[in-house]
Order: C-alpha cells, then sequence, then structure tokens
C-alpha cells in the first residue's frame, strides 16, 4: 500500500472511518449548501448569501480561541465538541425559518466547522508518526475527495428533485452523519496534551507574533485562494465567458475529484526525497500554467474549448496534488507539540480568510474582464512562488526533504543557496540531507 501513497491505518481504522463518514455526508450537503434556504424558506438569495458570510465571519476570530483549547485539553475533545456543534446545527436548519435563526445557526455551524478544521489536524498530527506527515495529509484528502464525489451524486439527486422533503432528507443525512463521525472518533486513542501552569501557558496569538510562521501562513492564503479557483471562478468563466455547455462545469468537477482521489497517493510518493519548498513553488508555478492556459481558450471554438478545458484543468489540478501535503505538515510539525493546536489554528485563519475574499474578489475581477482575473491569479502565484523561496531560510522544515518515513527527531537542514527551482524535479540525495 505505501507504493501507492497510502500509510498504515492499523490502528487507526476508526479515524480513517470517521473521516471517510464526514467526507461523504459534507458531499451531500456541498450541493445543496444555499439553495436549501432559498427552498424551504422565503429568504432572497441575497438574504441566504448574507446569513453565510456572517456566519464565516463570527466563526474568523473564534478559530484561534479553538487553537488554545487543542493545547490545553487535546485535539480529540475539540474534535469530537465540534461533531456535536454542527449536528447540532444541522437539526436548527430543520426549523429555521426567518433570517435571524438562519444567521444564528449559520454561525453556529460556522464556529463548530472552525473548531473541527483546527483541531483534525493536530489528531492526524497525534495518531502519526514525524515524517509520515506528508503520507497521512495527501491519503486524507484523497478519502475526503472521493468521499464528496459520492455524496455529491446523491446531493445532486436532491436539486433535481427540488421539493421540499428532499432538501430535508438531505440535512437529516449530514446531521446523521456527523453522529456517525463523533461514534467513530470515540473509539480513536489519542494522548493527552502537556499541562501547562496558568503562567507558563503561551498566549493564543502566540502564532500570529511569530515573524518566520507568517510566511507559511502567506503561502498558505496564495495556495488557498487558488484552490478556491476551480468552485468560484472557474464554473462562471465556463459558463457566462466561454459559453460553453453546462455539461463541462460537472466534468471539470469530476476531473479534478478523480485526480485528487486517486492520484494523491502516487503524487506524495513521488515527493519522497524531494526539497519541500521547492515542492511548493512548483504548486505556484502549475497553477500559474493553469491560468495561462485557461486564459488562452476564449480564442477557440466553443466545442475545442469544451474540451481542452478539461485538459487544462488537470495541469491546474497538479497545483493542489503537490502543495496541500507539504504546506499542512509545514504547519503542524514547524513548532512544538505544545503549541500545535494555535499554530494550526492560525494556518487554518488563512485558509478561512481566504474562503471569505476569494467569492467576492474573483467575481469583481471577471466583472472587469477575463483577462483582468487571470492575469491577477498569474501575478498571484508569482508572489506565492518569491513566498516559498523566503520561506525556506526562516523554517527550517520547508528546507528539509519529504523522508515518507518515520523519523525520531525534527529535520534540520541548511538551505543551499546555490540550489535552483529546476531541483524540485531530482530527488535529494541522502548525503546531501541529514534528517
Amino acid at each position: 500500500m505505501r507504493r501507492l501513497g497510502i500509510p498504515d491505518i492499523r490502528g487507526q481504522r476508526s479515524f480513517v472511518a470517521a473521516v471517510a463518514v464526514d467526507a461523504v455526508g459534507t458531499g451531500l450537503f456541498i450541493p445543496v449548501s444555499l439553495l436549501y434556504f432559498i427552498a424551504t424558506t422565503d429568504l432572497s438569495v441575497e438574504q441566504v448569501g448574507l446569513t453565510s458570510s456572517i456566519g464565516a465571519l463570527i466563526a474568523l476570530p473564534a478559530v484561534l480561541g479553538v487553537g488554545h483549547l487543542v493545547d490545553r485539553v487535546g485535539a480529540k475533545p475539540v474534535l469530537l465538541a465540534a461533531n456535536v456543534l454542527m449536528a447540532a446545527g444541522f437539526v436548527g436548519f430543520l426549523f429555521a425559518t426567518s433570517f435571524w435563526s438562519v444567521t444564528v445557526l449559520m454561525a453556529v455551524v460556522g464556529v463548530g466547522g472552525a473548531a473541527f478544521w483546527a483541531s483534525e489536524a493536530p489528531l492526524v498530527a497525534s495518531i502519526s508518526q514525524r515524517g509520515e506527515r506528508e503520507l497521512w495529509f495527501g491519503f486524507l484528502g484523497a478519502l475526503r475527495n472521493i468521499g464528496f464525489a459520492l455524496g455529491g451524486l446523491v446531493g445532486g439527486l436532491a436539486v433535481t428533485i427540488g421539493t421540499t422533503w428532499a432538501y430535508h432528507a438531505i440535512v437529516v443525512a449530514n446531521t446523521a452523519s456527523f453522529i456517525g463521525c463523533l461514534l467513530l472518533l470515540l473509539r480513536v486513542p489519542a494522548p493527552t496534551p502537556e499541562k501547562h501552569s496558568d503562567d507558563a501557558a503561551p498566549s493564543w496569538s502566540i502564532a500570529l507574533r511569530d515573524a518566520e510562521y507568517r510566511w507559511l501562513i502567506a503561502s498558505n492564503v496564495v495556495y488557498a485562494l487558488s484552490s478556491l479557483t476551480l468552485n468560484v471562478a472557474l464554473p462562471i468563466y465556463a459558463k457566462e465567458v466561454l459559453h460553453l455547455p453546462g455539461w463541462v462545469v460537472g466534468a471539470i468537477f469530476t476531473v479534478n475529484t478523480v485526480l485528487v482521489g486517486f492520484g494523491q497517493g502516487l503524487v506524495v510518493r513521488w515527493m519522497t526525497g524531494r526539497i519541500r519548498y521547492r515542492l511548493a513553488v512548483l504548486s505556484n508555478l502549475a497553477f500559474a500554467l493553469g491560468y495561462v492556459l485557461f486564459a488562452g481558450l476564449d480564442v477557440l471554438s466553443i466545442g475545442m474549448a469544451s474540451v481542452v478545458i478539461i485538459a487544462v484543468t488537470a495541469v491546474y489540478t497538479i497545483g493542489e496534488l503537490v502543495g496541500g501535503p507539504v504546506l499542512t505538515t509545514i504547519a503542524v510539525d514547524s513548532r512544538p507539540d505544545t503549541v500545535r493546536g494555535r499554530y494550526v489554528a492560525a494556518y487554518q485563519l488563512s485558509w478561512m480568510a481566504a474562503g471569505i475574499v476569494a467569492p467576492a474578489a474573483y467575481t469583481w475581477l471577471l466583472s472587469r474582464s477575463s483577462t483582468t482575473l487571470w492575469v491577477a491569479l498569474i501575478g498571484m502565484s508569482v508572489i506565492g512562488a518569491a513566498i516559498n523561496i523566503g520561506m525556506r531560510s526562516r523554517l527550517p522544515l520547508a528546507a528539509a526533504n519529504v523522508t515518507n518515513a518515520a523519523v525520531s527527531e525534527p529535520a534540520e537542514i541548511g538551505c543551499d543557496e546555490n540550489t535552483t527551482i529546476s531541483g524540485v524535479f531530482t530527488p535529494v540525495r541522502r548525503e546531501d540531507t541529514s534528517i
């Protein structure tokens, strides 16, 4: 299984099953997330969108408090509480009818989601071994994509049926997935965090004040914004600018899901022996190349563009496949275990901020012109590459090579100033690196 980039899950099958159950449940709700309230309440599209934005804004600062809580009580209790909170929020969805009731429930689910993501990565770190993080994060990311796809098929069916009971059934099923995830997580062994006295405990803002770690946060803002291009900008570009058939948008998501779901493990195996910051730069370059190719589609006929856009999506997806496991590994392993929750929460903050900014920014850029959008995204990728090159001298782990094997101590390696980005394609020789 290692050859396929799958870690040894013996002893952690309950956790893996919990991730799968959660992914299918989330996939169920994604296609109907805003449509649900449009179909079951008297709220307008604008009002439903506003409730979602308010919920996201409320959850934004909450994630930092979650990080502090993870370090004090452990990742597992916080993850369990997150599932309870989200299950309660979705039960409330069944009875919400007014603007403010929907807004409050969106905030509850938003805080639950923030707690979930801010505690899941520390839990993964606690049940896996240093040196194997890319394997684990890559595998779980692939598993999630497969779960999203399976759930999305059923969720799409609910949209097709379009009745109130069909939408309610999706919410009930997603609620059940949170409960199932909770029951499976109860069986997951997790270490007890080291206790701090109140005076010795670091501040919740320690990660935001860490100048070196801020390079990683900045890098992930670029990666997160790039990853959201597929969900936010590309469907509008394909439909409204290129005037492609509706099936093309579905095909784009299918290609991305299949590549991540079944290709992530192989890509992680390929990473073995390669320097992390170089892989992060390669991710930026793959995104940039994808944007260049997307921008050129408007000179093609509709028939030709319908085919080529799917191939270009595969190029774009390389950026997602390469960057995600590496950046998450740097996030969880760059600082001591005793403050991991705070640091991962700050890292998660970059994802949440990108999720708030991307819809407004991308639609605004597209309203100017598609060229404006793609030029801005190419420029963002170049900035991201520069950030990752700068990160190598700030975070030793960024300058270390991917091992995909357990190591007892953090990697401490120097960075050869003469290395080039082309070196990303060549594994580092063992004598060049001390692990």
